[in-house]
């Protein structure tokens, strides 16, 4: 196979074929699949299974873990050899039908731009996967039908449910598993793409300071102020991002006290810390947990202790750069190079469910479209508000690249030639 005139095949046919494929995207976004939607979210699973169908797929649905979720799907096509790639996207968004509704948020084209919940995370990207299948399947039969494609999309990634990423690894862990590619949307500047090689890691906490009430006016000093504790905690707490290191502890909310003529005795906060090294993670862990018991504010009349009690609620391990990402990297960059792309290394602050596997299965990330405003139904008129948007422009440059680096990490290409 040539590489330079199955490049030229391969952007024809995308090109001509791309306003099949958006009409697939805006059946898609047309169905609401907020995550805890789970009627929704099997719907589109349903409408996706269809489409994968027509390329030979067989679909499975697995409840999530999380009864009140829907149902993971797993689209499978066996093929002629021991060689395995798995292909990963989610079918769940953000935004309940009502916020949809509330803020006009819906299929709206606007140049290059087509707005709506889902267009880039992640209903673009499933669309993506498709287009490269399918023009696999069309343009290079006997490397498609040579591979083992296992098609793995998440009911509940919004939310963070940890069970998908057990699934990822009990379908694809193994030697024969060449790597998993997660369809996320990529960033995207003229001929530049950034590749996702690596991910923070998130932890989650709650805290919980508790106090004694009193009387504000008349017995102020008897108390011993919960949300005066919280507030001296959370300032600790605070203090502990680093730029510099790439930590970030974020205080996401706070509730406390019943009534102002009331010391408050009891107050929690949630908040999350982020970071990308593994031991920066953990040695951040246990400086959020040392915030256990360190109390500043105890009652003026005698002494009462407020105390602090921090709980570590969930952890997500980052997603450290790896000799196996960066393995897949460097076949992605060398695709791209040969259609005149230049293809750079990000490493991104936010999760995927790649997380939850990269050290099981190779892995790599950021490979649906590019768009922005991902999980924004809002928009005003001055412009600082808008909404998610996917950019029509990325489709066939993004879908060349992909099916080029596959066909070269599997190797069709002839390289003499």
């Amino acid at each position: 196979m040539n590489r330079n005139s199955f490049a030229s095949i391969l952007q024809e046919h995308f090109t001509m074929n791309l306003p099949e494929y958006l009409a697939t995207l805006r059946q898609m976004v047309e169905i609401n699949s907020f995550t805890a939607y789970a009627p929704g979210v099997n719907e589109l699973g349903q409408l996706t299974a269809k489409l994968f169908a027509k390329l030979g797929f067989e679909a499975e649905f697995v409840q999530s873990a999380i009864s009140r979720y829907g149902q993971h799907l797993v689209l499978t096509r066996n093929g002629r050899t021991n060689k395995t790639i798995g292909l990963v996207s989610h079918l769940d968004t953000v935004f309940p039908a009502e916020e949809e509704e509330r803020n006009d948020f819906h299929w709206r084209e606007a140049g290059e731009r087509i707005y709506g919940p889902g267009t880039v995370d992640i209903k673009g990207g499933t669309v993506l996967i498709y287009m490269m299948l399918d023009a696999l399947s069309r343009y290079a039969p006997e490397h498609f039908e040579a591979i083992n494609w296992v098609i793995l999309i998440d009911a509940a990634e919004e939310a963070e449910a940890e069970d998908f990423g057990q699934l990822c690894i009990d379908r694809l862990e193994g030697l024969n598993t060449l790597a998993c590619l997660i369809f996320e949307g990529g960033s995207k500047v003229d001929d530049t793409y950034q590749i996702v090689v690596a991910r923070k890691g998130m932890a989650v906490f709650q805290v919980k300071t508790e106090g004694r009430s009193s009387h504000a006016g008349s017995y102020h000093a008897n108390g011993a102020n919960a949300l005066v504790q919280m507030a001296h905690t959370i300032l600790k707490l605070a203090a502990m991002t680093d730029y510099s290191r790439d930590v970030t502890v974020n205080v996401g909310t706070v509730r406390g006290g019943v009534v102002t003529n009331r010391v408050p005795h009891e107050a929690e906060a949630w908040l999350e810390m982020r970071t990308f090294k593994p031991d920066v993670y953990m040695e951040t862990i246990d400086k959020v947990l040392a915030q256990n018991g360190d109390v500043d504010v105890v009652s003026s009349a005698d002494g009462y202790s407020c105390s602090v009690v921090v709980d570590l609620y969930r952890k997500t391990p980052p997603w450290d750069r790896n000799e196996a990402t960066d393995h897949l990297f460097a076949v992605w960059r060398q695709a791209g190079e040969a259609l005149g792309f230049t293809i750079l290394p990000e490493e991104r602050g936010g999760l995927s469910d790649g997380n939850h596997f990269w050290q099981r299965i190779p892995s790599l990330d950021g490979l649906g479209p590019s768009g922005g405003n991902a999980h924004c139904s809002e928009r005003s008129e001055d412009g600082s508000k808008d909404q998610e948007f996917v950019l029509v422009s990325s489709f066939v440059p993004k879908a060349t690249l992909n099916t080029m680096a596959v066909l070269q990490l599997i190797g069709a290409f002839d390289e003499s030639a």
